[in-house]
């Protein structure tokens, strides 16, 4: 017992004298019962788990260099080389992916190659973090997030299931109505300060990027098509689609259900009232509404006449009253 009391201590001081040279984060994750009977130095560094992270000064060759295996991940007897599990909250990274030492990437969650995480960047449990992905400071991405092809602004919220950077609904039909896919190849760029409401679903670009501007908001269950462009300081409320390639401006603001068709245009300081759907250019500043969107005074109109004439009451000549 005093040889194993021995052998515990002189690794408790590797340790610390590691941890100071490196300032590198120790874990003891995994660990395995040791034998009193049968304990040597050497196999206590073998049962300590330990975390490689290139962003705080030391690889995975300068780890394995001093005698320490990295920790990976092993599933079902495999070792997954590329994956290691970060230090903060637990999550899964590529080794190839950038993170800054003050992200949390909670347990659950998954970030692929090439992704780029910056300062107090924030994954929920559950979401992927696809490969070349760049999010900016301080976002906060919520759970059961994915992010393909896309770039995150700083300072924005995205919230629970949201789907942003997957391929855009576009085919071909040839004379004989068969379909083929269209090459969606561009990316989705959201800006900064964007909060992005839950489950919502932001396709990337066929032609050109998928754009949301500095500052715009966006509710639940809205729907934006590939190739569309949305201004800064923009409000989307729930259920609103946009479909392909639509452009709209700034400081516009779309009502719940709204629906903007393909290859429109919205200029800016345009305010749709619910339900709307615009089916051809608007290009004067103003508040619209109805189906087709026409300016409001117009909607309102039309819809007190149509009161009105629900309201008529007609008798036919020969009926007794």
């Amino acid at each position: 017992m005093a040889h194993y009391l021995k052998n515990i201590t002189a690794v408790s001081r590797g340790l610390r004298k590691l941890r100071f040279f490196t300032k590198a984060p120790i874990f003891f994750m995994n660990p395995t019962r040791i034998n009193p009977q049968n304990c040597s130095a050497a196999s206590c560094w073998n049962n300590c788990g330990f975390l490689d992270r290139g962003g705080f000064g030391y690889s995975t060759s300068s780890v394995e260099a001093n005698g320490l295996a990295a920790m990976r991940l092993e599933d079902g007897g495999k070792t997954h080389q590329e994956f290691l599990r970060w230090r903060n909250r637990g999550g899964i990274f590529h080794h190839l992916a950038s993170i800054d030492p003050s992200s949390c990437i909670e347990v659950g969650a998954v970030v692929h190659s090439m992704a780029v995480l910056g300062a107090d960047v924030h994954i929920g449990s559950g979401s992927v973090i696809g490969p070349g992905v760049a999010i900016g400071q301080s976002t906060k991405v919520g759970y059961n997030v994915a992010l393909n092809n896309c770039t995150l602004g700083d300072f924005c919220i995205i919230h629970n299931g949201v789907c942003i950077g997957q391929d855009g609904f576009g085919f071909f039909i040839d004379e004989d109505g068969k379909m083929s896919k269209k090459p969606q190849n561009m990316y989705a760029k959201i800006g900064n300060h964007v909060e992005i409401g839950a489950n919502t679903c932001i396709d990337r670009g066929s032609w050109r990027d998928t754009v949301i501007g500095d500052h715009t908001k966006i509710d639940n269950l809205v729907q934006i098509a590939h190739n569309v462009v949305i201004g800064k300081n923009c409000l989307l409320c729930g259920q609103v689609g946009i479909a392909g390639s639509a452009t709209v401006g700034d400081y516009v603001t779309l009502g719940g259900r709204v629906a903007v068709r393909d290859h429109a245009s919205v200029v800016s300081w345009v305010r749709l009232a619910a339900n709307s759907c615009v089916t051809k250019d608007i290009v004067e500043p103003g508040d619209y509404g109805g189906f087709p969107a026409v300016p409001i005074r117009e909607w309102r109109r039309q819809v007190a006449k149509h009161r009105i004439s629900s309201k008529e009451v007609k008798i036919r000549p020969d009926c007794k009253l």
